[in-house]
């Protein structure tokens, strides 16, 4: 029986030459898979025609924009997930759907290896092979472009060779992944670090610096879950689509950044992620409303954590899993409204209300009606300081 190859379909020059390609090397079935992440471009059936085209025997594909939404895009929220502070997980967020989904088509179709387009210096390689090893461990994998020398020169001289119908005329200066949750650009004259981003790097986000008119919402979030707009109940998809259009009318969200690689070196990348910084903003403003002081402290240390193993490809980690489960739990009371205005590329918050408040105003007060205790404040000090008073008598008493 031929064996099967499950394949990382995007419809674009590399992964249409890797169905060719991998048949010709392996001798095995190519089963093509493409999911849509929220990225835009031609429709899935023009996607799906196109692998058969080039020598699929089948060609699965899936619109998980919802699930996309629901089951990553959200934990990222909750978990406030900025890698270094600043990256909110664009790529690797949508690496583990893709790689349940060509865990679940090898299943299907019982192939024996999956494939993949990424190069040899990237972090999307690791992602990969590190969930199929966790969900699918018997399978083998093939990286033509990593193992196998298919550089693009390569690439496009097979695609001619073959008749492949896939245009080879136009190269972008820049490497670009995009799905629902943003946009990444890097390589070209963006691998020097001393140039500028210019505007045409940029498709998700207007130009901040441009007059235009502020844009105000409000923001409701259920157990740390955005589910309205200015009062209108919307899915999560359609939340970040929403945030997306409106944030990215106002320049919000530009990221330019080096950035520490999981593979050992530090890379130039620029993202635009409108909705994602906007909500994020949004998110950590009422968990600060609504959060307990110490389980905030404590919870800042586990949304970093979290943003590392995504961004490493330990998604399906048994420490992500737990993390999961203390990142709900924390998230309960996290309900209520976020006022926010966007405008010149920031998203600043200038309202929070929450039935789940623990903001007291009378506590907080320092007009008349104020019901703290200041007489307590003395004997707290003391205690306090303590520990610390002590050991700088015992210092000065040795020294």
């Amino acid at each position: 029986m031929t064996e099967r190859v499950v394949l990382a379909y995007s419809g674009g020059l590399d992964t249409s030459v890797a169905i060719g390609w991998i048949a010709e090397e392996t001798g095995a079935e190519v089963v093509a898979v493409a999911i849509d992440c929220g990225q835009g471009g031609e429709d899935l059936d023009v996607v799906r025609q196109r692998a058969l085209d080039c020598g699929a025997v089948e060609a699965v594909v899936a619109d998980a924009k919802d699930e996309f939404a629901g089951e990553y895009c959200v934990p990222a929220l909750q978990a406030n997930a900025l890698y270094m502070d600043r990256y909110p997980l664009v790529s690797a967020l949508s690496r583990p759907l893709i790689v349940k989904h060509l865990a679940e088509a090898a299943r299907y179709h019982n192939a024996t290896m999956v494939s993949h387009g990424c190069t040899g210096k990237g972090n999307d390689q690791v992602r990969f092979e590190a969930g199929l090893a966790a969900l699918f461990p018997e399978l083998k994998v093939v990286a033509p472009v990593r193992d196998s020398g298919m550089t693009r020169d390569k690439a496009i001289a097979f695609a001619e060779e073959k008749g492949l119908p896939i245009d080879v005329s136009k190269k972008s200066p820049y490497s670009i992944d995009q799905n629902l949750f943003g946009r990444a650009v890097e390589t070209g004259f963006l691998e020097d670090i001393w140039n500028g981003p210019i505007e045409d790097v940029y498709a998700y986000t207007d130009n901040p610096a441009e007059q235009r008119e502020p844009d105000e919402l409000v923001i409701t979030f259920t157990a740390g879950v955005p589910t309205a707009i200015d009062g209108k109940e919307l899915s999560p998809l359609q939340v970040v689509e929403e945030m997306n259009r409106r944030a990215g009318a106002q320049g919000v969200g530009r990221i330019d950044m080096v950035e520490d690689r999981l593979v050992g070196i530090k890379s130039r990348e620029v993202y635009e992620a409108p909705g994602a910084v906007a909500l994020i903003a949004a998110h950590q403003e009422l968990e600060s409303v609504t959060v307990e002081r110490e389980l905030a402290r404590f919870k800042r240390g586990v949304d970093q954590r979290w943003g590392e193993l995504v961004y490493d490809g330990l998604w399906f980690s048994p420490l992500k899993e737990a993390l999961d489960g203390f990142i709900a739990q924390a998230n309960r009371q996290v309900t209520g409204d976020i006022r926010m205005v966007l405008h010149g590329g920031r998203a600043v918050v200038t309202g929070r209300r929450s039935d789940s408040s623990l903001y007291d105003y009378d506590l907080a007060t320092y007009d008349t009606g104020d019901t703290y205790d200041q007489s307590m404040a003395r004997g707290f000090i003391d205690v306090w300081s303590m520990p610390a008073k002590i050991a700088n008598l015992r210092d000065r008493r040795q020294g």
